[in-house]
Parts: structure tokens; C-alpha cells; sequence
């Protein structure tokens, strides 16, 4: 009776603060008839990622190779974890949206993000034991004042209903920007930065761990984390993440 009477309250709450705050547009600020996250029109423009796709990263293939399929770079050189996947591809289109969440404090978008990471990633969260962000370095979490990963992760684990432990990773220490690096030097950069914090090194000992990030770049920094994590005694690591950077060589 009170749990009904609870999602009939919510109900209620929401539809007077839509009436009032209508929900808009993530990318372009229209109006929305529903708290969709985007309009039909910047939905179009997004890049989603789907299948076929590497078996391992989650790079996008122009054909379907067969199921366990992988990518010339994963043959060549295969990561730690055991598979990455990501919504939508990072590029002009999806870009304003991504960095309006990181760095313009755009948490309300948060919901939205997290529910199309929970539909991407569904394979991956079915099979995982824990659910663990990348880390900032204490500096930059005091500067931006939030974790953006840890928002998405917590967000996901209340979707699934899986735990999540925000702490379970840190970086040992403060690395440059990964902005103008290239990728050699990105792996360089945080090679060794990331480990697992020593109260929580049983609490991912054997565990399948589901890593969130942001954005997939070149894959060095969850490289780094899903490294520390097996180094700690994982039982194995999938990655997830919001967007992906996808060569097109």
C-alpha cells in the first residue's frame, strides 16, 4: 500500500515540475514532450554504436564477421579487460553533449546517459558482480567537484540493481591532460597511475568487474584500471562507457 502510494506520489511530482519545468533537449534545449534526453532531431545526428563490432573493444565493423570476432588491433594486442562497449561514437555531434555533462555541471543529464548505457551495455551488466568507475586524481575531483564516471556508475547500479563502489580505484598520482596527447604518449602518461585501494583489494578479489568511463579515447586509462584490478585479484573486467573514439583508418 505505501509503495504504491509512493509511485503514484512520484508520478504526481513529476508531471506538476514538467508542467512547470518542462524537460528539454540535452544537446539543443527544445522542449520535449517526454524526458526522452534528446529530440528526434539530434537523436538522428547521434553516431549510436551498435553490432557487428569487435568481440573485444566494441569497434564498430562495416560487416558481420561471426560471433567472437575481433579487430586487427585486439589480435595484434589484446587488452586486460575482456570487453568494452560504448553508446555512441565521440565526434561533433555527440561532443557538446559529453563535455556539457563533464565539465559544464550538467548532472541533470545524468538519468538519460546512464539509461543508454544500461541499454548498450546490457550483456555486460547482466554478467558483472560490481560495478567500479575510473578514478580522478583528488585535484581534479576538487576542481570539477565531481566524478563524472562515479555519477554513471551509481546511476547504473541503481538501474541493474548491482553494487558499486566508487572507491574501489585511485590514481596515485595527478597526470597531464589527455587532451593533446597522442596515443603512445596517453598510455605512457598513465601507465602504473591507477591501483586498487588496499581496504577494497577483497572487495573486487574474484569478482566480475564492470569499469565505467566517460569516453573510450585510445583505451589507455582503462587499460590502466582494468590492469590494477586483475593485479589485485579480479576475476576478470568489462568496460562500459558513454562514448567511444572510433579511427577511421
Amino acid at each position: 500500500m505505501l509503495q504504491s502510494l509512493g509511485r503514484i506520489s512520484g508520478r504526481v511530482s513529476r508531471t506538476v515540475l514538467n508542467a512547470v519545468l518542462p524537460p528539454r533537449c540535452l544537446k539543443c534545449g527544445d522542449i520535449l514532450a517526454a524526458e526522452h534526453g534528446l529530440c528526434p532531431e539530434c537523436w538522428r545526428k547521434i553516431a549510436w554504436l551498435s553490432p557487428p563490432c569487435c568481440a573485444c573493444c566494441g569497434t564498430p565493423f562495416p560487416f558481420d564477421g561471426g560471433e567472437g570476432t575481433r579487430c586487427g588491433a585486439c589480435l595484434q594486442k589484446p587488452p586486460a579487460y575482456d570487453r568494452a562497449r560504448a553508446v555512441c561514437r565521440y565526434d561533433e555531434e555527440s561532443r557538446d553533449l559529453i563535455l556539457g555533462f563533464k565539465h559544464a555541471d550538467r548532472t541533470d543529464s545524468v538519468p538519460a546517459l546512464a539509461g543508454w548505457m544500461a541499454r548498450a551495455g546490457a550483456a555486460l551488466l547482466d554478467s558483472a558482480d560490481l560495478i567500479v568507475p575510473v578514478p580522478l586524481h583528488w585535484t581534479r575531483l576538487a576542481s570539477r567537484r565531481f566524478n563524472q564516471a562515479a555519477l554513471l556508475a551509481q546511476a547504473l547500479g541503481r538501474l541493474a540493481a548491482r553494487p558499486v563502489e566508487p572507491q574501489a580505484l585511485l590514481r596515485r598520482r595527478a597526470t597531464r591532460s589527455q587532451g593533446h596527447l597522442g596515443r603512445l604518449a596517453r598510455f605512457r602518461n598513465v601507465k602504473g597511475a591507477i591501483a586498487v585501494t588496499e581496504r577494497h583489494v577483497s572487495t573486487v578479489a574474484h569478482r566480475r568487474i564492470l569499469l565505467i568511463d566517460d569516453v573510450i579515447t585510445t583505451g589507455a586509462t582503462v587499460e590502466s584500471a582494468a590492469k590494477a584490478l586483475i593485479s589485485a585479484g579480479a576475476g576478470s573486467v568489462d568496460v562500459l562507457a558513454l562514448a567511444k573514439v572510433v579511427r577511421t583508418d
